[in-house]
């Protein structure tokens, strides 16, 4: 457990005072060689439903399986600086006894965890979602900091449909993720602030442009009453995409310009980087539109574009892999592409060239 010991060690910090330059570090070495974060915090209920769908068993051993199998991939640390993890995950130890916190750090890689507990119905507003998880958040946090945690994360949700989302709806989320990072930067733990407009429905380009616009001005806005120090964060937030249903889908090229426009409309200079969810895309596309605006407005713009994707990159090895021990190599080979093709894509590097007909698979279905 020595590795743990230095990592509790060296997140005291200043004891129960924020240590800003601690925050900024943890931010910098996220961003740091062109790499990006891989999101396994997928909650029971999800990735349940996941292994349902290709005949997994739904139990705790298949879930911690599929876990140590992504934590344990050859040289993932290569593309991928940190791992979000779900409160399960953080706690337990692998099928040789040690503990899955420990494999990552020894792997190399920075441990986050997720906070938030879910999206519920808003009350009085029964068609849009809340995001809930404030109580006892102070205290988790320290818990977490204590296993080893070293950053963490909450996702906040909005649907596009008539007559949504409500200014309510992007208030309230707005000031939960405030105050979810204000706690997690007084626990000496950088916060990533994931605001994600919902590809579902068959809204245009324009409309989720207006919406994601909308959202992160009132997220800054809410950041900014609460005192968070803008570069000890990083911001999740989706591309901008016409709906799943939508008649008119856009290039690479112009769902670039979109998203690039709408952050520098939005995200303070200030913030050092910006992650993208994949929300439901492809892992061809999501690295595709990635690697479009790197190729494009990489030189120009005030904060790092890189990835903090799940099913984009999960989802080819978790198909290869079945739950079968002997498709273990075969799967981490997967993941590891995957992994890769996206940091290609935050140089502006990728193509589809990249991409090997055997791992060719059919794309995620949505849950």
């Amino acid at each position: 457990m020595n590795m743990v010991k230095i990592c509790r060690k060296f997140l005291t910090g200043n004891g129960n005072h924020m240590n800003k330059q601690l925050l900024i570090d943890t931010a910098k070495e996220l961003l740091a060689d062109d790499k990006g974060l891989l999101a396994i915090d997928e909650s029971n209920n999800t990735c349940n439903k996941r292994f349902e769908i290709i005949g997994i068993p739904q139990t705790v051993e298949a879930r911690r399986d599929w876990r140590e199998l992504i934590i344990t991939t050859p040289d993932l640390n290569e593309c991928i600086s940190g791992l979000i993890l779900y409160d399960e995950t953080i706690r337990q130890n692998g099928r040789k006894g040690l503990p899955i916190i420990k494999t990552i750090l020894d792997a190399g890689i920075i441990p986050g965890i997720k906070v938030d507990i879910g999206a519920k119905s808003m009350a009085l507003f029964p068609k849009e979602k809340i995001t809930e998880g404030l109580d006892g958040l102070r205290e988790r946090l320290n818990e977490y900091q204590n296993i080893g945690a070293r950053f963490a994360k909450w996702r906040a949700m909005i649907r596009v449909g008539s007559g949504s989302p409500s200014q309510a709806c992007i208030e309230a989320n707005a000031h939960a993720l405030a105050r979810y990072a204000a706690l997690c930067q007084e626990a000496n733990i950088m916060p990533i602030v994931e605001a994600e407009v919902l590809m579902n429905g068959d809204h245009d380009l324009e409309r989720c442009l207006e919406i994601t616009k909308e959202f992160l001005r009132t997220i800054f806005n809410q950041l900014y009453r609460q005192a968070v120090m803008l570069e000890g964060l990083i911001l999740k937030p989706n591309m901008v995409l016409p709906g799943l249903t939508c008649k008119k889908q856009e290039t690479e090229a112009e769902v670039a310009y979109a998203t690039v426009k709408c952050l520098l409309q939005s995200v303070p200079a200030a913030v050092p980087g910006i992650a993208f969810l994949s929300g439901g895309q492809s892992g061809k596309m999501a690295s595709a539109r990635l690697n479009a605006m790197n190729l494009i407005y990489k030189t120009k713009l005030p904060w790092a574009l890189t990835f903090s994707f799940a099913r984009a990159i999960q989802q080819p090895a978790l198909k290869i892999w079945c739950g079968e021990d002997s498709n273990s190599d075969a799967a981490q080979k997967a993941l590891y592409h995957r992994a890769k093709c996206n940091q290609a894509a935050r140089l502006g590097q990728y193509d589809t060239g990249m991409e090997s007909p055997i791992l060719n698979l059919p794309e995620p279905v949505p849950i």
